[in-house]
């Protein structure tokens, strides 16, 4: 803002810059224009008068009545999610009506938007999104093609809960989720490897010999099989 040294308002010094969701965390016109016309990893400087900033009122003390405004932003990430947001809106009655690959497209995007808040180590709010993926992937399929279809999809999902229940420390959930996995697949290796992390830190050892020694039948030069086994060993 003219005359100001400091900025007004800033995330640029945060380990993890807040997530914020357009009208309902940022509510400025023209920081929602703006943004929507940015593309991800773009530095843009908006200008903004004050109808598209904070009116005639401002927002004293810091920003006065009129005050045109300048924003400097750079758009790190973003997620669409709109299409998943209406649905969840909607009652279990109305969803069980959508069509299949709208429910997988659906669950996708919250499974999307857990890997996001995953990579930032927001682990309980990763969580909160895959369960919510897995919750509407328990419809009942209409055919052997479209349990296949769902399988597929909530396969990802717990093998992605599997690691973040390890991260918050809790191996039995990470255990639980890790063997839901392995019902769908009983040969993958990620959820064998997830298994057998979770015997170990619950110092079940020769359960997580098992698990391990499975995973490296599977994929014997994976690394971080091959590494859990010799700290099984020690």
């Amino acid at each position: 803002m003219e005359g100001l040294d400091e900025p007004f308002c800033t995330n640029r010094n945060r380990k993890f810059p807040e997530l914020m969701k357009l009208g309902k965390d940022l509510t400025l016109q023209g920081l929602i224009v703006g943004l929507l016309s940015m593309k991800k990893g773009e530095v843009a400087r908006f200008v903004f008068m004050p109808d598209y900033a904070y009116g005639q009122r401002g927002c004293p003390p810091l920003i006065p009545q009129n005050a045109t405004v300048m924003f400097t932003v750079e758009l790190l990430d973003f997620l669409d999610t709109e299409e998943s947001d209406a649905f969840f809106e909607l009652t279990a009655e109305q969803q069980d009506t959508f069509p299949l690959q709208k429910v997988l497209r659906v669950a996708d995007i919250e499974r999307e938007f857990g890997n996001y808040l995953f990579r930032g180590r927001h682990f309980s709010l990763a969580r909160d999104r895959y369960k919510n993926a897995i919750s509407i992937l328990g419809r009942n399929p209409s055919s052997d093609a479209e349990q296949c279809q769902i399988n597929a999809a909530k396969l990802l999902v717990l093998l992605n809960l599997s690691i973040t229940y390890l991260k918050l420390e809790r191996p039995d959930k990470a255990l639980a989720y890790g063997e839901k996995a392995l019902e769908i697949d009983q040969r993958n290796a990620k959820a064998l490897f997830r298994c057998g992390q979770a015997c170990l830190c619950m110092t079940e050892y020769t359960k997580a010999w098992d698990f391990l020694t499975r995973a490296q039948r599977i994929q014997p030069f994976n690394h971080s099989i091959n590494d859990e086994l010799k700290k099984l060993a020690r």
